[in-house]
């Protein structure tokens, strides 16, 4: 009855089949992959709110290189957790990250490196501060003076990002991504291949400054993706035995066409 699947045209329609189904394993597995990986970050966020923090170099290691070099960046299991360093601000070279939105509204985010006792930095962004009232997205705020002196704090490790232009505009330092490479480069001493997300310091930050929020990601919307992609392999399956039995009862003459019911000769109820 089912001999028609092993000519060359059903052979052909299987090998379709199955290569479709296991493309769709393989992105459902890939999805599955992404939301382990984004489960991970949001835990390590969630846990970083009640850590105790380590010491600065034990997640981000210290750079070994000359002036604008970096160090490594930081390992993935330490992204988010909290850190603790002192040092003195380099306010000669404060570095604004223009395009940054906070609670729907466009700002700046302030970084300024924090220079260690071992003469290296690393970047900390102490804030997000609003444009000027009636200025345009890219017209630079004024941006409340770091503290003289030793400083302090503690925050968040997070990774450097990619892309963007590092260049200066009224004595600032400019970009639109915060590359730490790329900024390193305009920077007279080495710096630690990652940035840290300030929580607090001593002394305390100027309130002009305020929190950027750490965003959870949305590993939910990955699970969904892995369901859907294994759901379609499935119903592929499915989809060739049902069509694969069809053509068996038509083959068999079991799907024949009906007699049509003649209902002028089906007796009348009393």
């Amino acid at each position: 009855m089912y001999r028609f699947l092993l000519t060359p045209r059903w052979l052909g329609y299987l090998a379709l089949t199955l290569v479709a189904a296991a493309v769709m394993v393989f992105l459902g597995n890939w999805q599955l992959d992404r939301y382990r990986g984004r489960t991970a970050v949001n835990e390590r966020i969630d846990a970083g709110a009640t850590m105790s923090p380590a010491p600065l170099h034990d997640a981000l290691p210290a750079p070994t290189g000359g002036p604008g070099s970096t160090g490594p960046a930081p390992a993935e299991r330490v992204t988010w957790t909290k850190v603790t360093a002192t040092g003195r601000y380099d306010t000669a070279n404060v570095v604004l990250v223009r395009g940054r939105t906070v609670d729907n509204k466009v700002g700046f985010e302030v970084l300024t490196p924090l220079v260690l006792a071992d003469g290296t930095a690393v970047l900390v962004d102490r804030g997000w501060i609003p444009t000027a009232p009636g200025a345009g997205a890219t017209a630079q705020p004024s941006v409340p003076a770091a503290p003289a002196g030793d400083v302090t704090l503690t925050g968040r490790v997070v990774p450097s990002e990619s892309g963007g232009t590092v260049g200066r505009r009224d004595g600032k330092l400019e970009t639109r991504r915060i590359s730490v490479a790329r900024i390193a480069k305009q920077l007279p001493y080495p710096v630690a291949g990652g940035y840290v997300l300030l929580d607090e310091q001593t002394p305390a930050a100027d309130p002009a400054f305020q929190a950027v929020p750490i965003g959870h990601t949305n590993n939910w919307q990955n699970f969904g993706y892995v369901v859907q992609w294994w759901i379609f392999a499935a119903m592929s399956l499915v989809g060739y035995g049902w069509v694969a039995r069809r053509e068996a009862r038509r083959l068999a003459g079991l799907d024949g066409p009906r007699q049509p019911v003649d209902r002028a000769a089906e007796p009348t109820p009393a």
